[in-house]
Formats: structure tokens, C-alpha cells, sequence
């Protein structure tokens, strides 16, 4: 029987408060798993458990407890077998996942609509599983998933961060904010490479390795979290 939007986003709910563990493996077929979680185990569990389906894994066939969900197979999957949407569709459609795609050496991030702007996420190893919002944060795309039933409400408009977010990127960001954040960086002992004012994907991995060491969502990307944390200012959009 398909599962539906409203399902998916029902279970969810109930895990609100569990915890985070980066590239933890889920047994997607395991009823009775509270967590740990990361964002896109988090998010394959639920498709599975709804809807008896694998999708966004390292392979969406076979044994259930042993496949492995990323971020980049849900982009994958969307792209081949699912349907991509807005972001305001999305913020409007309960169940409906939202997508960061990944870049190399980073995670990306993927979350659960509730239909109202808001989401159901696993965050990071600090907050875990949390409500959450989509205004204000980066997003790619938004996605159904075959074998899901969606209600698909009106649209609703997602504002856009209120601050330029640092990442890489092609061509590559620089300025003098990036080499602020090299320096950032190196000082707090995470090493950027060369302090060239370039985000390459040296400076990538010091934003990811001091992500996971203050327990932040560890996607790689330079926001106004991680820019405070850090204690560098990013220019307002």
C-alpha cells in the first residue's frame, strides 16, 4: 500500500529529540529505531517505514538493513527516479523532502517538510533531531518520492538566507570575507590550506572537520551559524 505525505511526516515527529551521528548506518527494515540518526538516514528510514521503499541509498534494492542512504543518492534519485518541485511547493507539501546537495568532501543536508514552511530534521550532533524552518537556509530543489501519496497545499514562499553563504563552488568564491575565514580557521586549529582568499576544497574540509568539532551541522558550507561561531562576520544579501 503507498504510504503518504502526512505519514512520513507523522513519524518523524515522534523522533524529535533523538540524536545525531554522522554517518551512522540505519537498519531501514528496524521499527523500533530511535537514533542515532543523520539527516539522510534519518530521511530514507521514514520512506521505508511509510512506504516499504528504499530510495536515496548506495543501492535502493535488497537487503534493507544494510543500505546506505547520503545525501547524494537522494540527489541522484530525485534526478532519475523522483519528481523535483520548488522549494515552495515543497514548503508546502507535508512529507516532502528539501535537498542541499552535497559537494565533494561535505554532506549536503536533506529535511522533511510539515506543509506549513517548517521542517523535521536530523540536525547535527548537538541539537539532533529537531523542528525547524526553511526560511533564511540554502536549498536546492524539493522532492516527492514515487510510492508516496502528497497533499500538496498552496505554495508557501521560503525567504532566502539573510547572509551570503561561503561554499564551494565553481567558479570558486573569494574575497576578502573568505580569507577571514581561512584565518578564522587556522586559529581555532583547523587547517584551511593556503590563506589565498579562495573557499577551495582545502578551506571546505577545515569548515567541515570545525562543523563536526562544535557540533554543527556539518555540510561544509559557511552560513551565519557557522560565521558566528567561528567569530567572522558574512555580508548581508
Amino acid at each position: 500500500m503507498p504510504g503518504t505525505g502526512e505519514a512520513v511526516l507523522q513519524l518523524a515527529q515522534k523522533h524529535i529529540g533523538d540524536k545525531y551521528v554522522l554517518g551512522v548506518l540505519v537498519p531501514k527494515n528496524n521499527a523500533n529505531w530511535t537514533g542515532p540518526w543523520d539527516c539522510a538516514e534519518f530521511a530514507s528510514w521514514l520512506l521505508f517505514q511509510t512506504a516499504a521503499t528504499l530510495y536515496g541509498c548506495d543501492r535502493d534494492f535488497g537487503e534493507p538493513a544494510t543500505a546506505d542512504a547520503y545525501t547524494g543518492y537522494w540527489e541522484r534519485d530525485a534526478k532519475s527516479l523522483g519528481q523535483i518541485i520548488t522549494i515552495d511547493q515543497a514548503a508546502g507539501t507535508p512529507g516532502a523532502a528539501v535537498l542541499r546537495e552535497p559537494q565533494v568532501g561535505a554532506t549536503g543536508h536533506i529535511v522533511i517538510s510539515n506543509g506549513l514552511g517548517g521542517t523535521v530534521e536530523a540536525h547535527s550532533s548537538a541539537t539532533g533531531v529537531i523542528a525547524s524552518t526553511l526560511s533564511g537556509r540554502r536549498w536546492d530543489m524539493g522532492i516527492l518520492v514515487p510510492g508516496i501519496i502528497y497533499t500538496q497545499g498552496a505554495a508557501t514562499q521560503v525567504a532566502p538566507p539573510k547572509t551570503v553563504v561561503y561554499r564551494l563552488a565553481t567558479p570558486l568564491m573569494a574575497g576578502p570575507e573568505v580569507q577571514q575565514i581561512q584565518q578564522a580557521l587556522k586559529q581555532a586549529g583547523f587547517d584551511p590550506g593556503s590563506i589565498d582568499a579562495e573557499f577551495g576544497p582545502h578551506t571546505q574540509a577545515a569548515v567541515v572537520a570545525f562543523q563536526l568539532a562544535r557540533g554543527l551541522l556539518p555540510d561544509g558550507e559557511v552560513g551565519s551559524q557557522t560565521a558566528q561561531t567561528l567569530g567572522v562576520t558574512v555580508p548581508v544579501t
